[in-house]
């Protein structure tokens, strides 16, 4: 206090908890506001008002017309406060009411999705690959023009072709005689759904509802090799014989890969031209794998016509009811190899007529042995295709008929691997 009684600039003391401190008029404002408000401050007066007798009238002081101004704006200020504290206790709660409305609004979608969702009993039927995933009955519809587009029909079912939202073509099979459970047939599905090699048709994904059951698969551009090696009227260039030897190559690959190296081994059981299909570079690529699994069909003799639509490329144990291995695809892989050299069904080598494919087929091996045996190879240019008039690989096609004839022999234990026919077929090429 002595220090601001000291100071000439002082007009004021503060003095709060010990500590002290001076004030000049500017700081003083209108003795309203104060940094401390619980602080005592002393106003620095002349002495000789203390003495003067309107001192008692000064400390009874009436506020004027400016003190009153300040005093309402003062409180209309402390109005103001309270009116933005309530606005601000509006604003939020309209916003926790908004954030509230909003989760009950997206927990009713989630709900409403969850109940709509196909009736599974496992997560990973539902996408069991990136690419794989369960249709709609209508989805397929809207893509096939209501299958208005077929692509062929065999003992599995009819083929239409169609167009996804994403613009992907694919090919839609309904599929015949599938007498397995729903959860069944997705468990089977979901095997073929994980398969992917590049000598294999892809599987996009499959519809099943009480409509039928469907299958989607990639669209392959150039159809099947029954088409391009066989039909007459087809619009198909004819297959060089570079084409025929990837053709081979491909196709063994793609056996050798569900013999060999899938998680679950899968036995095709219905090797033939009609399910190996061509790509626009000509690369060839095995439909139907696994079908036989799916629909329920049997080895017996009595199952027989109901496994393979084309009689030629049965394997000897499928009439003898014995267990179907791998070696019944490497049988008749080697009849798909005869036509591929000669260039026509193996049925049209029946003599007179009257024989049955599979005997043809084995009255052929053993001729083409003994002229494979021999010397002579003069005869190749008469049993390989005529229409490549003469243009071929001799060593090529020599191997490719030896491929052929080890594959088709009757005792299922003397044919080679299809990883075997691979390696032989690459060696080819070295």
């Amino acid at each position: 206090m002595r220090m601001c009684l000291d100071n000439v600039d002082c007009q004021a003391f503060a003095y709060r908890q010990g500590e002290g401190k001076c004030y000049t008029k500017v700081y003083l404002l209108n003795g309203k506001n104060f940094a401390y408000p619980s602080s005592d401050i002393y106003l620095k007066v002349p002495k000789r008002l203390l003495s003067s007798p309107e001192l008692t009238s000064t400390l009874a002081h009436t506020c004027s017309v400016h003190e009153r101004e300040a005093d309402t704006s003062s409180q209309m200020f402390q109005d103001g406060s309270s009116k933005f504290k309530f606005g601000y206790f509006l604003s939020s709660a309209l916003t926790l009411l908004f954030i509230e409305v909003t989760l009950i609004i997206f927990g009713c979608w989630i709900v409403y999705k969850w109940e709509r969702r196909p009736e599974i009993t496992d997560e990973g039927y539902m996408i069991i690959s990136s690419q794989f995933r369960i249709f709609s009955y209508k989805e397929l519809q809207k893509a096939t023009n209501c299958f208005q587009e077929e692509l062929g029909s065999g003992g599995s079912g009819a083929v239409y072709k169609g167009v996804l939202d994403d613009e992907r073509k694919v090919a839609v099979k309904k599929l015949n005689d599938v007498i397995q459970g729903e959860q069944e047939f997705r468990s089977e599905v979901s095997v073929i759904g994980r398969i992917y090699h590049m000598n294999l048709v892809r599987i996009w994904g499959v519809s099943v509802e009480k409509t039928g059951k469907l299958l989607v698969s990639e669209f392959i551009e150039n159809g099947s090799l029954a088409t391009v090696l066989f039909d007459q009227q087809s619009i198909s260039p004819l297959l060089q014989w570079n084409q025929r030897y990837n053709i081979a190559l491909g196709v063994a690959k793609g056996l050798a890969y569900l013999h060999h190296e899938c998680l679950e081994w899968i036995v095709h059981c219905d090797v033939k031209p009609e399910n190996i299909l061509l790509d626009k570079d000509f690369e060839p690529k095995i439909a139907d794998f696994g079908l036989v699994k799916l629909q329920k069909r049997g080895s017996s003799a009595l199952m027989l016509s109901r496994v393979h639509s084309t009689r030629g490329y049965i394997a000897p144990e499928w009439a003898l009811n014995l267990p179907i291995t791998g070696k019944a695809d490497v049988y008749s892989y080697g009849v798909v190899l005869l036509e591929l050299v000669k260039g026509i069904r193996v049925s049209s080598w029946m003599v007179e007529g009257e024989e049955e494919a599979e005997m043809a087929v084995r009255c052929s091996t053993e001729i083409l042995k003994e002229k494979l045996e021999g010397e002579d190879q003069s005869w190749l240019l008469e049993f390989v295709d005529h229409g490549l008039d003469g243009e071929f690989n001799h060593s090529e096609a020599i191997v490719m008929l030896k491929i052929a004839i080890s594959c088709v022999q009757e005792e299922r234990s003397r044919r080679p691997s299809m990883s075997h026919v691979v390696e032989t077929l690459l060696s080819l090429a070295e």
